[in-house]
Formats: structure tokens, C-alpha cells, sequence
């Protein structure tokens, strides 16, 4: 087209508008009113749009009058090879503008196996992927989401920041200081320099690792005058931020669904999960609060409800009794099996909820206390009850295997969980059907299993063939399983250092995720060293430069508990038990020994 670098193609740029015209919500600003902000999602625009995050976001930065939020997801596989074929850059949906014209683009990273997506997405879009091969005409390309909160060393060569925990109010002051930077004409370093002063904001070119010669890491140096830690983010006032859709569409996992968040954090404290401790403290919205989000709903959307177990909310009765108006359909997903209650059983059966979802995650109650996730059989069987009575026929149960401290036995026990579990719903009248989805144990940053080795592969890939072989005969009864090749990938990513920075872009250059593993091979990388290596409790681990708010020697309190198979008490919302914490009194302690002060 003239004036065009670029080819465009009108296939491209129809099913962008065709997307468009399927949204309710979109907010749209004409080209060069508004500053310009890409939020990148790399994934589906099917993925994307379920992530209720990327609404949060959008909103708050289309809420300034300054700037205009556009978004962008990776392209389909038939779209990425007219990308591709026609030499035209990746397009922003809303207003179908180069990716590279835009000054600033925000990825959310969720997912390990997305960090080859956001190469694909850089390269597409005619941006350096290495953030020191970018000069002053070229976008600061930021990364948030869980994934840049954990660790975000492995994607720190491609990053020009990073922000570590929540964005809702960090964001409005990376733009209000990059405008202010931009409009005294700072270059760009000098720009990354003032963002970096930010409570939360990462730069990784002035952190710089050094290694021994045994691939740990020495020391971490700063280059500039920066912080030693960067202090992660959180929202303390959650009311304050609208946590619901921005746009509707009909498109997502979630078909025309309204998502409202009901809470965030979680005190429970598992020791597999990251969200019970990198977003530690267990926060609630009022009722008040979910009440105005219910009313910005359309009156013909179905409303699905977020939180780390919506069965912990602790107004969960009152919301199906009093606020939720009699002809809203709404569901949810996971629930605990220790705080499900008949009234809230009674009204998902009520609208139409088919499958109660619980999480036990191990078959054994040994092991269960190891990991500390404080479900019992009887919690179990109370559950499945309530359900089945309530017209909920179907379970599905998640599990992990390859936990820490695993032993034959324990997954044995899973079978023989999943027949009793069965036994119980024939028992009932149900003839339903018992799913168990389960995925191998990744030991993520963060948690006390951060130093713990990856069960080896083999043995996984075995005690997985184990269960299947043990169910297949059993009617009603189906064993479904992520990749387990595809979680020793995430493994090695979720836990790894910048070096690995040099093996995505090998990757990339290849077949993305399915040649990693070989680029590992051909530089000489140990994929033992990631996996299955038992860390030291004083080594310096890739995310030390982070401060996510809890101290090390809880950490490693906690790990030696899981030795003993003891289990700890959870940090509820107002909880006066768990010993962290007295909620109900002070707020949380100030003792480092436990929780830093916030």
C-alpha cells in the first residue's frame, strides 16, 4: 500500500476487524490522540481473553487520558504463515497498527511454555529481540504477569523491565515517569535508570550475574545506582481497583462470561504454590465491592468467579444468598474440599453446574501433609456428598505426581482414592463420571520445594502409565495428563538462570518449544543441572535480586517440616491461628524470621 513499508494484506487486517466486531467493551481511540500502549498476550486471542489479568490492566491504563491501550496475541497457525508469507509486522488489533510503532509493549507472561511465544511475537513485530540490540527508536518491551514475578531470568535478555507482583498501581508510575523522562529528552538508558528507582520495577541490564565454574551463581552485580532488591508489588485495598471483564466476547474458555474477582492471595499455604506465596497475603473484595461489578454485567452473561478457591470466601453464603440476583447463572472453578458449603453447592447445582472440581493433589494423607494441603478423606468425602446430593454428578479431581518425598505407595494410593471416590458416587445414585486430571510436580521459586530436585522423568513417565494401567478397566473413570516431555521444559524454564536466554533464541530460530531441549545439547547445557540437582540453602538462586516479601528462613522452616510430614496451619482471611500472622489483631507481624513487613 503507498506509503506503506510494508505489505499489508486485507486477510489480516479483516480478521482483525471481524474479531473486533464480536467484542462488547472495546475501547478504541484514534491514532495519535492518546500515547500508545501495546498489552501483548502470548498466546490465542481464546487464551488471552480468559485471562482476567489482561482486563485489569486494560482498564487501568485505558483509564488515563493520556494513553490508549491496544492489544495483540499470537496469531493463529494459518495467520502467523500469512504474517509471515506477506512480510507484514504484527498488527494491533484495535486500531491493525504495527507492532513496532508503538513507544511501549506490556507482555503478560503466565506460562513457562509462552516464553517461546514471545520471541515469535518480538520477531514478528520487527523488534530486536535482545533489549541491548534496541536503540532509541526502538519500544521498551516490559514483562508482568505471575511468570515475571517468580523469576524472570531466563527472559531477562529480551526484557527492558520487569514488574515484579501486582500492576494495577505500579503501571501508572512507569508511564508517568517514562512521559516525564521522554519530555527532558533522556536517552534511553537514563530512562531505564529513573524506572528502575520504582518500587517493583526490574531492570535487568543492571543486574548482572556472574557464575562459577560450576554453573552457581557467585554473585549478582549492579551496575548503577539501583536498588539491591526489588520489592514486589500488591494491591492492599483491592475495592479500589474494578476486578471484572473490560470486554466481553464469545470467544475465550470462558464462552460469553463475565469474570469477577472475589479474592486474591491465599493463606493456605501450600508448599507447591507459588500464589500462596508470592502473592502471600489473603485479600477480599466486599460485597459492596462484587455487588457494583454484578451490575456492570450484560443481563445475558453467565457470571464465573476468580479466586485462588471461592469456597474460602469468607461471605461466599451470603453472596449466593443475598447478593447474587435470582435469575444470574454463575460458576466457578476449583474449590476446596474443607470449606465447600451446602449453600454454595446448592447454588451452583442450581445453575446448571454439571462437575465439581476439587484439588487434593495427592492420593495419600501423607503426602497431603508433606505438601502440606490440609485435605482429608473425610473432607473429600464430604465434598463429593454435598455435590452429588445437591445434583452435581460429576468429579473431577487434580492431581500431581513426582512430589517431593513421593513414595510407591502414594500413588497407589491415588487409584485406590479414585475407586473409592467412585464407590461413593455410584453409593449416591450418581452415575456420573470421575475425571482425574493429572500433571507432574514442577518445583517453582519462591516456595520451600525451590531447592528440591525434579522427580526424574523416566519415573514419572512410569508412575503416570502406572495409574492409567491401573484405571482404564474402570468404568466411568477417565485419566487425562498434560505432556509430561513438555513440564521437564517448563521445569528447566521455571527454575533457570539467563543463561537460558541464549537457548530460547536457539529455539526460536528452529521449532520453538519441541527443539530446546536439543539447543540445550548443542551448547553444552546440563538439563540435570535445572532439574535434577538438589540446591544448597545458602546458594545464591537466579531470583535473588527479587523480594517478594517473605523471608528465606520461613522458607526453609517450612521445607524442613515437609521432611517431618508436618503440616502448618492456614493464614485465612482474619485468622487469629496460623502463628505467621494475627490477622484479626495487628494485620501481619513484622517479624522477618516469618513474613517481612509489608
Amino acid at each position: 500500500m503507498p506509503g506503506h513499508k510494508f505489505l499489508m494484506t486485507w486477510q489480516l487486517k479483516q480478521n482483525l476487524q471481524k474479531v473486533l466486531a464480536g467484542e462488547k467493551g472495546t475501547q478504541i481511540f484514534p491514532p495519535g490522540s492518546r500515547n500508545g500502549f501495546v498489552l501483548a498476550y502470548p498466546n490465542s486471542y481464546h487464551v488471552g481473553m480468559s485471562n482476567l489479568g489482561l482486563h485489569i490492566i486494560y482498564r487501568q491504563i485505558n483509564s488515563r487520558q493520556d494513553t490508549a491501550c491496544e492489544r495483540v496475541f499470537l496469531p493463529e497457525a494459518k495467520l502467523l504463515s500469512e504474517y509471515e508469507k506477506t512480510h507484514t509486522p504484527l498488527l494491533t488489533l484495535e486500531t491493525q497498527r504495527p507492532l513496532n510503532e508503538f513507544p511501549l509493549i506490556g507482555f503478560a507472561v503466565s506460562f513457562e511454555m509462552d516464553y517461546f511465544h514471545v520471541l515469535t511475537m518480538l520477531k514478528l513485530g520487527r523488534i530486536p529481540l535482545l533489549a541491548m540490540e534496541r536503540d532509541e527508536n526502538d519500544p521498551l518491551v516490559i514483562f508482568g504477569g505471575p511468570c515475571a514475578t517468580f523469576n524472570p531470568e531466563p527472559l531477562a535478555d529480551f526484557a527492558d523491565l520487569v514488574i515484579v507482583g501486582e500492576g494495577e498501581e505500579v503501571i501508572h508510575e512507569i508511564l508517568d515517569t517514562y512521559y516525564l523522562a521522554r519530555k527532558e529528552r533522556l536517552v534511553r538508558r537514563d530512562v531505564l535508570l529513573r524506572l528502575a528507582q520504582i518500587d517493583g520495577v526490574y531492570v535487568p541490564r543492571f543486574y548482572q550475574p556472574v557464575y562459577q565454574d560450576d554453573g552457581e551463581i557467585k554473585e549478582i552485580i549492579r551496575v548503577d545506582q539501583v536498588p539491591e532488591k526489588i520489592q514486589r508489588r500488591w494491591i492492599r485495598d483491592l475495592d479500589r481497583y474494578p476486578g471484572q471483564t473490560a470486554i466481553i466476547t464469545a470467544d475465550t474458555e470462558f464462552r460469553d462470561m463475565f469474570l469477577i474477582e472475589l479474592a486474591r492471595g491465599c493463606g493456605r499455604q501450600c508448599r507447591f504454590c507459588m500464589a500462596g506465596y508470592c502473592f502471600r497475603r489473603p485479600r477480599v473484595k466486599s460485597l459492596e465491592s462484587i455487588a457494583d461489578a454484578l451490575a456492570a454485567a450484560p443481563f445475558d452473561a453467565k457470571i464465573g468467579l476468580v479466586g485462588a478457591a471461592v469456597s474460602d470466601y469468607p461471605e461466599i453464603d451470603r453472596f449466593c444468598r443475598e447478593v447474587l440476583p435470582k435469575d444470574k447463572v454463575f460458576s466457578v472453578a476449583s474449590l476446596r474440599a474443607d470449606s465447600l458449603t451446602p449453600e454454595l453447592t446448592a447454588s451452583l447445582a442450581a445453575c446448571g453446574q454439571k462437575t465439581i472440581t476439587l484439588a487434593p493433589e495427592a492420593g495419600s494423607e501423607r503426602l497431603r501433609k508433606v505438601i502440606n494441603k490440609g485435605i482429608t478423606r473425610e473432607h473429600l468425602t464430604s465434598a463429593v456428598t454435598l455435590a452429588i446430593k445437591a445434583g452435581i454428578f460429576n468429579v473431577r479431581l487434580y492431581i500431581m505426581i513426582g512430589l517431593p518425598f513421593e513414595e510407591e505407595a502414594d500413588i497407589q494410593a491415588i487409584v485406590s482414592m479414585a475407586r473409592e471416590i467412585k464407590q461413593l458416587m455410584a453409593t449416591l445414585g450418581s452415575k456420573g463420571r470421575l475425571t482425574l486430571s493429572i500433571n507432574p510436580f514442577i518445583p517453582k521459586p519462591f516456595t520451600p520445594f525451590q531447592w528440591v530436585p525434579m522427580a526424574e522423568e523416566r519415573v514419572v513417565e512410569t508412575r503416570l502409565k502406572y495409574i492409567r494401567s491401573e484405571l482404564q478397566k474402570d468404568k466411568g473413570v477417565a485419566v487425562i495428563a498434560e505432556s509430561v516431555r513438555e513440564a521437564y521444559v517448563q521445569g528447566i524454564l521455571a527454575r533457570g538462570d539467563r543463561r537460558l536466554s541464549s537457548i530460547l533464541m536457539a529455539a526460536v530460530q528452529k521449532n520453538g518449544a519441541k527443539a530446546f531441549r536439543l539447543a540445550m545439547k548443542e551448547r553444552c547445557m546440563e538439563e540435570q543441572f535445572y532439574l535434577y540437582r538438589q540446591r544448597r540453602l545458602s546458594e545464591i538462586l537466579p531470583w535473588d535480586s527479587l523480594d517478594i516479601g517473605v523471608a528465606t528462613s520461613y522458607l526453609i522452616n517450612e521445607l524442613h517440616k515437609a521432611v517431618q510430614g508436618e503440616s502448618t496451619l492456614p493464614c485465612m482471611p482474619g485468622c487469629t491461628r496460623c502463628g505467621v500472622c494475627n490477622a484479626g489483631e495487628q494485620e501481619w507481624k513484622n517479624e522477618r524470621v516469618f513474613l517481612k513487613e509489608e
